[in-house]
């Protein structure tokens, strides 16, 4: 038997603390079974009722404010004391700009069209009926994240515009914050007049919960896991549900003997130092060979200048002497810091050959003013983005006109690419007829 504080109770009048005895499974099936009922309720609602509920969430995350930040001081306070890093506390602080800019995502999330009930690819086929496809949601969504407590609000606003219920589980430290989110979030449900269970937060710390979640075929239809790669690869070897992940973002950058050497240039250290620590930031630089001598002296002068370290193949060595020597580990490296691998490469085939073999089919751009070359590209790289003449850093939900995102998928199926409302849906065959009859 395992203890974990109760459910929090609808509304703001605070959630209960007392600890009380319960089965893990148990707790889940409970949870998991109301998921279902609302998530039934939710498929259904109209456009206006959701959009209703997004604002009426952002409003009490303001009007709430002082609750909110005095929970999240429990977190911060119990972070200090187990020595988190200031960067961890960063993400876990509710300033009031963070509140603001939660409210402001749950608004914008409200603007965005409803893919529910949209209907495409209506078509007569011989026999008289009209076959086409309808969106419509996933069912129940569990998500697994670290750390950052907006994404409780963020994932609850997508996952309700999209017409999921959803379950949320997040990091142990910040589990003050999340279940104060939550109350906000089913507070809002309620005043649109929805079943507050759409949106329900895991509220025990215990790991072993955990388990429990991704076995819970029964009830939840997909897995979302957001955090660090030790978490994704256990969500994805454990789970019996599906699950829409990314493991690394080893994004490639591939300068081409016909590249600009202005843009190329250009886009290859804002795909690198626009920010470190993003899955869509470059990690290997390939260079054509025929263009090397010219353009690596002029991306280590701009390198150097922003502190980055390159790492280089013995032909880049021998164009840039003060790189340190790659060793093969370099090539699959995702190092979310100001470290840049660099590999010469013969041509374009060597270069596709390399993303293919080393890469994290996550993103990749080549710089190229020959568009044969560029479509060749496009068709062989086995990528979630493909780009040409433009930074990796686009790869992003917001930058792709999505409005916002879950988070990026490297998968094949059912989502690839950064996934908002749509990737948070499926499609059903529709068929109008007028007693049609197969003969």
């Amino acid at each position: 038997m395992l203890s974990f504080p109760i459910t929090i109770q609808a509304g703001l009048s605070g959630y209960k603390t007392e600890e009380q005895n319960v089965d893990n499974a148990g707790y889940m099936q409970a949870i998991g079974e109301k998921a279902r009922r609302a998530g039934q309720v939710l498929a259904n609602v109209d456009t206006a009722a959701k959009n209703k509920a997004l604002h009426a969430i952002a409003d009490t995350l303001l009007e709430k404010a002082v609750w909110l930040q005095a929970e999240n001081e429990k977190d911060l306070v119990a972070g200090r004391e187990k020595g988190l890093e200031p960067a961890m506390l960063d993400r876990l602080a509710l300033s009031d700009k963070a509140l603001a800019t939660m409210a402001e995502g749950l608004r914008q999330i409200a603007e965005l069209a409803d893919p529910v009930g949209i209907i495409s690819d209506m078509k007569y086929l011989p026999s008289g009926i009209q076959v086409g496809q309808m969106r419509v949601p996933l069912g129940v969504i569990g998500i697994i994240y670290e750390s950052r407590p907006n994404v409780t609000a963020d994932a609850a606003g997508l996952c309700l515009k999209s017409g999921n219920a959803t379950i949320l589980r997040g990091g142990s430290e910040a589990i003050h914050s999340n279940r104060a989110i939550a109350a906000c979030v089913q507070t809002g449900l309620e005043i649109a007049g929805l079943p507050a269970e759409c949106v329900q937060v895991i509220e025990t710390t215990d790991r072993a919960v955990v388990g429990e979640l991704l076995r819970a075929d029964e009830f939840v239809d997909v897995i979302i896991p957001r955090g660090g790669k030790g978490l994704i690869e256990r969500v994805s070897r454990e789970s019996t549900i599906p699950v829409i992940k990314h493991l690394d973002g080893i994004c490639h950058v591939y300068i081409d003997d016909e590249a600009e050497l202005d843009k190329a240039v250009s886009v290859a250290v804002n795909s690198k130092t626009q920010r470190y620590g993003t899955c869509n930031t470059m990690e290997t630089l390939l260079v054509a060979e025929g263009i090397a001598a010219e353009v690596l002296p002029l991306l280590a002068t701009e390198f150097s200048a922003k502190g980055v370290e390159l790492r280089g193949c013995s032909a880049t060595r021998d164009i840039l002497p003060s790189s340190v020597a790659a060793t093969e580990a370099d090539w699959g490296t995702e190092y979310l810091a100001p470290i840049l691998a660099v590999r010469i490469v013969a041509d374009m085939s060597a270069a596709i050959e390399h993303i293919n073999q080393y890469g994290s089919h996550h993103t990749d751009t080549i710089m190229t003013v020959n568009i044969n070359k560029a479509r060749q590209f496009m068709r062989a790289v086995d990528s979630a983005s493909v780009m040409v003449n433009a930074s990796t850093r686009f790869a992003d939900g917001f930058e792709y006109g999505l409005g916002a995102e879950i988070g990026i998928s490297t998968d094949k199926l059912h989502a690839r690419g950064p996934v908002g409302l749509d990737g948070l849906t499926s499609q059903k065959y529709v068929v109008f007829g007028d007693g049609h009859i197969r003969e």
